[in-house]
């Protein structure tokens, strides 16, 4: 069975740090990309940064500078250090998976079940 299971989230305070963990089992993901989404309530989901096969990264626009996608890919694991939190990055976190670059979340076929990240001010 494959699943991505998320770790990390937690509550911060604004300026904080966390770093998510996407745990990924069933077959190998070195091949494919590992994005990061998040979704606040009632607001639509949003791409937060991916990581590629070969490491190349992208990053929203609200994130660039702060968050830094990584991956391990022997032991199958995406991570997200997330610096400088604002209380506008509260949302539920998502890691998902994908065999090409690509930074819309409808083309990623595998999710994890989300992690809450909450930041306060």
């Amino acid at each position: 069975q494959v699943q991505l299971v998320e770790s990390g989230g937690g509550l911060v305070q604004a300026g904080g740090s966390l770093r998510l963990s996407c745990a990924a089992s069933g077959r190998s993901f070195s091949r494919d990309t590992m994005g990061w989404f998040r979704q606040a309530p009632g607001k639509d989901r949003e791409f937060v940064a991916f990581i590629g096969s070969g490491g190349v990264t992208d990053y929203g626009d609200s994130v660039k500078g702060r968050f830094t996608a990584s991956r391990d890919k022997p032991i199958n694991t995406a991570y997200l250090q997330m610096n400088n939190l604002k209380p506008e990055d509260t949302a539920v976190y998502y890691c998902a998976a994908y065999p090409k670059i690509s930074s819309y979340s409808p083309n990623y076929y595998y999710w994890g079940q989300g992690t809450q990240v909450t930041v306060s001010s």
